[in-house]
């Protein structure tokens, strides 16, 4: 009888300290998953200032100005988050398109404003992928813990579901090399 309760004890400790593990991965996944989104919400605020700068000297541009300040709207009102995931993948391509626009006008590139803001979008976009590879990693480590025996048994019975990484879409614009016809 003893040694009954002895391993129901140790099987009760055991998935409380698997309960809290995938508690902790889960908290860690939503956290990195925070900070690509600080880090998206200064590119959504750059953006508009770069958009007027580079129109300034790119009018008959219209149609990328028109497809990045469209991008920037759908990734900003995504809803779930495959669909936030897409839309980010379709901006960071269109600004691909703004910069080439960009590279064909000598005078804008010696734009103080244009060149801070291009330099400060850089940096968001680097700490965008420097925040995407921790949310990968922390998606890759909770997605293990829910796979591996035996914890898989009792996730799902706990409700743990398994999260997407922010990966490229290889037919999506920011896998596509940027085109630019004058």
């Amino acid at each position: 009888m003893m040694y009954v309760l002895i391993v129901l004890a140790l099987l009760v400790i055991w998935l409380i300290v698997m309960f809290n593990s995938l508690v902790r991965g889960r908290n860690q996944v939503d956290e990195a998953w925070s900070d690509i989104s600080v880090q998206l919400k200064r590119r959504y605020d750059l953006i508009p200032n770069l958009i007027e700068t580079v129109k300034g000297y790119a009018t008959h541009e219209a149609g990328v100005f028109e497809k990045v300040t469209a991008a920037r709207t759908a990734a900003m009102s995504a809803g779930s988050m495959d669909d936030k995931l897409k839309q980010e993948n379709a901006l960071s391509g269109t600004l691909k398109s703004l910069f080439a626009v960009a590279e064909a006008y000598p005078e804008l590139k010696a734009n103080a404003n244009f060149m801070q803001m291009q330099s400060d979008l850089t940096d968001t976009e680097d700490k965008i992928q420097a925040a995407r590879r921790f949310y990968n990693g922390n998606v890759r480590d909770y997605n293990t813990k829910l796979q591996v025996f035996p914890t898989n048994m009792f996730a799902s019975m706990f409700g743990f579901v398994k999260k997407d990484f922010f990966g490229i879409d290889e037919s999506g614009p920011e896998a596509q090399p940027v085109k630019v016809q004058f």
